[in-house]
């Protein structure tokens, strides 16, 4: 099936006896081809399967490991045999998980009896400088005790006129200690109050102060000593078992999940049924495989109801149950689906977006990147974790991804003469940059080795100068035409592939065919179309007027037909979408007199939108041009004359250097982040909307996939 479209789907449902269950269950498993549909108790002869015998001390053991596991890493990357690691946790692995767990309870106490010692050493602090044994600032039955500080100390000696009045220094605070007969209590508390006073935690102790922070250090010495030794301990039995540990967590968890899967299952006392989704091209396979456990294997292949409207399964009003959506198989693409699943899968049988950004994703952001060698730095960091990923699936598709742009930054980078914030032909002066002139053909006085002038305006250029305006011979309004006019197609595309996806499988509210098609995405691609027209005939005809002194009338009365026609249609798209939202979106068509313009006027933020692919880009470079002309370029003054060179200008290579490098990264990091946010929002937002039904549910089959340890 083609690229553009996701797997077909069928529904499974096999039967057999009851015996044969957990054989059925094993081979589904291995096979990793059904995407499990629960049964929901709703059949009265019918009920939930009950799990294996071992499930619970599996779910036991389970835990155990997966506490075990957050404590130690593994430094593994490729998928280990299973016999080793069943021989393991047969073996001594679990009495070592017990150890390695009550290490980790023991640390756990130490640090919290440490946090307490640090606490109650804070509080000695400051009562240390009343000068008291701990016993004798509290606990008296005929006197009333208050210790803690105060704002204002001689407001605070009013409290203790009738008693006993202490006061010292911690730090900048000041401590009292007040103590007075309880029928004073109310008068001195009143005062104190006065006086700002905030009362202190009394640690329990009999003994002087002194006495009782020489114990807490002795204490404290002693758990940092045991700390440590745990933590050594911890991390070598990480170590030594980290990798065999995650191992056999994968293997447990995988019993767990056959031994739990007959609760998925309706079963009757003698027999069993499985219900499914299956991927049609692996019919063939699965039915063969389950003749020997299953007495009824029945695959349907599923056909889509249009106007049914392709929705998941969480949408009460759509009365067809929708298949899981399972994407084509993949290489090159492949790094794309993450951006796909990123928004959410494709309703069945509408077109995979993942081809279409495999081509257009990398080419917005090297649009925007557009610099040789943050190109190269890009690929290199691809490369490192494409190198490191072993099984781990997301890391090499996250490496791939980041080729991919990288790539497109570099192309992008060669076609605007841009390396590091550089540009190699400059319109200002010469730098080291434009030594690279020798892989480029020879260019004109403007810097351009070719140059075409296309029709609505459209200008081409190699190199393309994107950030020297063309009063200066560059190309940086041309390159906003440009981003404009790719809007208008990159919105076009989606619409067209809206229109085919209404045509053929209905709107979600039941609507199907040409005309239910012609009004949800034809009225927008008409308003798009006269909308450019419009406007390109509105903008141009002043300025070729003022531009030439015998303007052609042949060229003016054909603005002026672009401009009446293009008029015309945004009048009649407008016409419209007002039905389309009364008839098929149950609009009152009163208010659609309001909301059908408005809607309408949507249209041309969406396109202008895509102007960001000039502006971001060139808020990048000219934070590296800032760098360069900064930093780098006192330093090349520095490097001619080094000869001459004092022991200042020695210092400056270095402070400058690593401050030029600091912006380059920075440049980098920001062109990273900011460029893909900026990408994704126009394919995901601008470009998504005009067609993507995102309630697709991902195809999860039943089984394992090794990621540390084989599939027996």
């Amino acid at each position: 099936m083609s690229q553009i479209h996701t797997r077909q789907m069928g529904r499974l449902v096999a039967a057999g006896t009851l015996d044969q269950m957990d054989a059925t269950i094993q081979t589904l498993a291995r096979l990793r081809a059904l995407h499990l549909v629960d049964y929901d108790g709703s059949d009265d002869d019918l009920k939930l399967g009950t799990p294996s015998e071992e499930a619970d001390q599996l779910s036991r053991d389970v835990n155990r490991l997966r506490a075990a596991a957050s404590l130690v890493t593994s430094s593994s990357n490729q998928a280990a045999a299973a016999s080793p690691i069943r021989d393991a946790l047969s073996g001594d692995l679990q009495n070592q998980v017990d150890t390695l767990l009550a290490d980790n309870d023991r640390l756990a106490e130490i640090e919290s009896r440490l946090a307490s010692l640090t606490e109650e050493w804070a509080a000695l602090q400051m009562v240390a400088p009343l000068k008291t044994d701990l016993d004798l600032l509290d606990g008296f039955k005929s006197l009333s005790t208050f210790v803690g500080t105060v704002r204002d100390e001689s407001v605070a000696r009013k409290a203790g006129k009738k008693g006993l009045f202490l006061s010292g220094n911690a730090g900048k605070k000041t401590v009292v200690g007040v103590f007075v007969r309880n029928e004073d209590a109310k008068e001195a508390q009143s005062a104190l109050e006065d006086a700002g006073f905030s009362a202190l935690p009394i640690p329990d102790y009999e003994g002087s102060i002194a006495m009782r922070m020489g114990e807490i250090d002795a204490e404290r010495t002693e758990l940092n000593d045991e700390q440590e030794s745990l933590e050594n301990r911890v991390s070598s039995w990480g170590e030594d078992n980290g990798d065999v540990l995650h191992s056999g967590l994968e293997l447990l968890e995988r019993d767990q999940e056959l031994a739990t899967a007959p609760v998925r299952a309706a079963v009757t006392p003698h027999a069993f049924v499985i219900d499914g989704w299956i991927e049609m091209a692996r019919a063939t396979e699965i039915s063969e495989s389950l003749q020997g456990q299953c007495t009824v294997v029945d695959i349907e292949p599923f056909k889509i109801q249009p106007g049914g409207g392709g929705h998941g399964h969480n949408g009460d009003h759509h009365h067809q149950e929708m298949p899981p959506i399972a994407f084509q198989d993949r290489t090159a693409s492949k790094p794309m689906e993450l951006l796909t699943d990123a928004v959410g899968r494709p309703a069945y049988g509408r077109i995979d977006p993942t081809l279409f950004m495999f081509i257009t994703y990398p080419i917005f952001f090297g649009m925007m990147l557009g610099d040789m060698a943050y190109g190269m730095v890009t690929m290199a960091l691809g490369w490192m974790l494409l190198r490191r990923s072993g099984t781990n699936e997301m890391l090499k598709l996250g490496g791939k991804f980041l080729i991919y742009i990288g790539l497109g930054t570099f192309v992008f980078g060669y076609i605007y003469a841009e390396i590091a914030g550089f540009e190699i032909f400059s319109h200002k002066h010469h730098t080291w940059a434009s030594s690279l002139d020798i892989f480029y053909p020879a260019v004109d006085y403007h810097g351009h080795a070719w140059h075409t002038s296309l029709p609505f305006g459209i200008e081409l250029a190699f190199p393309f100068h994107r950030v020297t305006d063309v009063a200066h011979h560059g190309n940086l309004e041309h390159l906003i035409l440009l981003t404009i006019y790719l809007g208008v197609a990159h919105v076009f595309i989606g619409l067209i592939v809206g229109f085919r996806d209404i045509l053929l499988y209905g709107n979600g509210h039941g609507d199907e065919g040409f005309v239910c098609a012609l009004f949800e995405k034809g009225s927008w691609m008409i308003l798009l179309v006269g909308g450019f027209l419009a406007a390109y005939a509105f903008l141009s005809k002043p300025a070729y007027e003022e531009r030439w002194v015998n303007p052609d009338p042949a060229y003016l009365d054909l603005l002026s037909t672009m401009m009446m026609v293009g008029g015309s249609m945004i009048v009649v798209a407008v016409l419209m979408i007002m039905w389309m939202l009364y008839r098929y979106h149950g609009v009152p068509f009163p208010i659609n007199i309001g909301l059908g313009p408005i809607e309408a006027v949507g249209m041309m933020p969406t396109v202008i939108s895509y102007v960001r692919l000039f502006a971001v880009g060139v808020v990048g470079v000219k934070i590296a041009e800032t760098g360069n002309t900064m930093l780098f370029e006192p330093l090349a003054h520095i490097f001619e004359d080094l000869s001459h060179a004092s022991a200042m200008d020695y210092l400056s290579i270095v402070v400058l250097l690593i401050g030029w490098l600091a912006v380059q990264i920075f440049a980098w990091a920001l062109g990273v982040f900011s460029p893909n946010i900026h990408a994704a929002r126009l394919h995901f937002v601008e470009w998504m909307r005009q067609f993507y039904d995102a309630s697709g549910e991902a195809f999860k089959p039943f089984g394992f996939k090794a990621r540390r340890v084989e599939v027996e």
